[in-house]
């Protein structure tokens, strides 16, 4: 299997692919071909082996995917029940409560096998990722990581998981927003100054290592789906950088049970405006409840353009809505009531646009734990949200972060002051 740029350059292997992280042309890297894989239902972790054997063929890993997904996937991906005609896919069962860490811990465990020497990795969050990747890197040799993440615009608990590792992990809380740290990262890539300085890579949604296990769990509830329905599932997947509902979508090229796949966002409405009007306009990113989906300008967007070449078959392909914060207030309230289920507010996006739709059965993808933003669903519930155990020992370590200005020169000296 080999991976090319969306600009259209380069043919190279997995492991030099998530290595590389973006492509020298500045495109994310995508698989040449999606093939066709047959699947049965399995345990998770043989499952997403089965799934990603083809997409590592001839690389380094090709061997040790079975091993490297019995380590990554380690926790339950349970499909639960909501009403008649809606389940949701609990993607929080990790070790840092978020969808982020089936990526992360896959990454991590492919990238230490792959680090021969010194490498670092760059990582913008708007959340939810930078606690994932902290987590899944923290002590693997030869792997330094910077995480930037919008200081004062992710809650206090996103933070402290991000900011709790120390060693090998360097925390920026960066004066700006998160659009600003994924710009930050970008131009790394193309700086002079970081290539002479390290080998460097990125843990974000861009990186092609992140997104293929993501298709993991969508094999896994649609094949689950079709069992129960016998027909294809249907996903709603809140959006924010794209790179879940990407995986959604790589997932039915590969001939997963996947009949439809829409698009939840927050007030960053980018792609329900692109799809009304036709034209891609980036934007500063507003603050939202949904804060790990303020993203004014998202980098898989280029990923699903290359799916879909014109804005008529990504517009029949994706359908998008925009969610506000006072309806996804609603959300979370009215789910409670009915159901005693506690919805964090990216879940809540989902099950907005979810109740928008027809009476078709309908899986929304859950994906964070509620306690992560306690500080917004408590007051609103008047209630106190339990907090799972795994969350609980992170928020017990120290705090570790320097505060920095939106400014490349100011974080590449950072940077190289920590790790000296």
């Amino acid at each position: 299997m080999k991976y090319l740029s969306t600009r259209g350059h380069d043919l190279i292997d997995f492991a030099t692919a998530i290595q590389s992280g973006l492509a020298p042309d500045g495109g994310l890297y995508v698989p040449q071909t999606f093939p066709k894989i047959k699947l049965e239902n399995l345990p998770y972790a043989e499952l997403v082996t089965a799934l990603i054997k083809p997409f590592v063929k001839d690389s380094p890993l090709e061997q040790q995917i079975a091993d490297i997904c019995e380590k990554a996937f380690n926790f339950p991906v349970p499909l639960t029940q909501l009403n008649d005609n809606t389940q949701l896919l609990e993607l929080f069962h990790g070790p840092t409560v978020a969808f982020k860490d089936f990526g992360a811990r896959f990454l991590a465990e492919c990238m230490n096998r792959l680090a021969t020497k010194k490498m670092t990795l760059m990582i913008a969050t708007s959340g939810d990722t930078g606690s994932a990747v902290a987590s899944a890197f923290h002590g693997k040799e030869n792997i330094q990581v910077v995480i930037l993440y919008p200081e004062g615009k992710i809650s206090e608990r996103q933070a402290h998981q991000i900011n709790c590792w120390g060693d090998n992990i360097l925390s920026l809380a960066v004066q700006g927003t998160f659009d600003d740290c994924q710009r930050l990262v970008k131009s790394a890539f193309t700086n002079a100054n970081w290539q002479a300085y390290t080998h460097l890579s990125t843990a974000n949604s861009i990186n092609i290592g992140r997104l293929l296990p993501q298709m993991g769990y969508y094999a896994y509830s649609s094949l689950q789906y079709f069992q129960q329905y016998g027909v294809g599932a249907r996903f709603i997947v809140p959006s924010g950088n794209l790179g879940n509902i990407t995986a959604a979508f790589w997932a039915k090229q590969i001939g997963c049970p996947i009949t439809e796949i829409v698009a939840a966002t927050n007030a960053n409405a980018i792609v329900p405006d692109y799809i009304r009007t036709g034209n891609f306009e980036p934007k500063r990113s507003v603050e939202t409840l949904a804060n790990a989906m303020d993203v004014g300008n998202p980098s898989n967007f280029e990923r699903l353009k290359y799916l879909f070449q014109t804005h008529e078959s990504f517009a029949e392909n994706m359908p998008a809505y925009a969610v506000t914060d006072a309806q996804i207030t609603d959300t979370i309230k009215e789910t409670y009531q009915k159901y005693q289920k506690i919805i964090c507010p990216h879940t809540a996006t989902a099950c907005y646009v979810r109740n928008q739709l027809s009476d078709k059965p309908w899986i929304v993808v859950a994906t964070a734990d509620a306690s992560k933003f306690e500080e917004t669903i408590e007051p609103m519930l008047n209630i106190e949200i339990p907090v799972p155990p795994a969350l609980q020992l992170l928020l017990k370590k120290p705090s570790h972060f320097i505060s920095v200005v939106a400014d490349e020169e100011v974080i590449f000296n950072t940077v190289k002051k920590y790790f000296s």
